[in-house]
C-alpha cells in the first residue's frame, strides 16, 4: 500500500500557493527592500535629518557636519592642524554623496511603483537593482576613501578612540 497522499491528484492547501515562481518573488521583492534598506541606511550618517522629510539641502548638512565634528574634535583631542585638514575631507565627501542619497530615495519610491503595480515587470526590477547595486558600490568607494584620507590625518591613538566609540554604538543598537 502506497502512503502519497497525492494519489487521487489533489494537491495540499498550501502547495497550490507555494510554486516555485511565487517562491521566487517572494524572494525578489524580499531582495530588493533588502537592498533598499540597507543601502539607504548606510547613508543615514552623513544625511540624517529630525523630521526625516524630502531633500537635505548643502546648508542643512554643512551645519550637521560642523556639529559633528565639534563633538569629533573634543573626542580625540585634535591638534588645530588635524581640524584644518578633517573638515575639508569630511564636508566634500558629504557633499559628493547627498546625490547619492537623493538618488537612493527617488529608487526606493521607484521600487514601490514597481512592486505595488497592476502588473509586475521582473525585468524593471532587475534593472533598478542592479542600478542600485552600482549606486551603492561608488557610495561605498567615495565613502572608504574619505575614511582612508581622515585616517591618515589622525594619530594611531586617536584611531584607537573612534574604533571603540563606533564598536560602543554598535553594541548599544542590538
Amino acid at each position: 500500500m502506497d502512503d502519497n497522499p497525492k494519489q487521487d491528484g489533489a494537491a495540499r492547501p498550501n502547495e497550490a500557493q507555494e510554486t516555485p515562481r511565487r517562491h521566487w518573488l517572494k524572494r525578489g521583492v524580499f531582495g530588493v527592500l533588502a537592498a533598499g534598506l540597507a543601502g539607504g541606511l548606510g547613508f543615514k550618517a552623513f544625511a540624517h535629518r529630525g523630521d526625516r522629510r524630502g531633500p537635505l539641502d548643502p546648508a542643512a548638512l554643512d551645519a550637521r557636519i560642523e556639529r559633528m565634528l565639534k563633538h569629533l574634535y573634543v573626542e580625540i583631542d585634535a591638534t588645530e592642524a588635524q581640524k584644518a585638514r578633517l573638515a575639508p575631507i569630511v564636508k566634500r565627501a558629504a557633499n559628493e554623496l547627498l546625490p547619492v542619497r537623493d538618488q537612493m530615495r527617488a529608487a526606493r519610491k521607484q521600487a514601490v511603483d514597481l512592486l505595488t503595480g497592476e502588473t509586475i515587470d521582473r525585468a524593471a526590477i532587475e534593472r533598478l537593482r542592479g542600478e542600485q547595486l552600482q549606486l551603492a558600490e561608488a557610495g561605498s568607494k567615495r565613502l572608504a576613501a574619505a575614511i582612508t584620507d581622515a585616517a591618515e590625518v589622525l594619530t594611531p591613538e586617536q584611531r584607537k578612540i573612534l574604533a571603540e566609540r563606533v564598536m560602543h554604538r554598535r553594541r548599544r543598537w542590538h
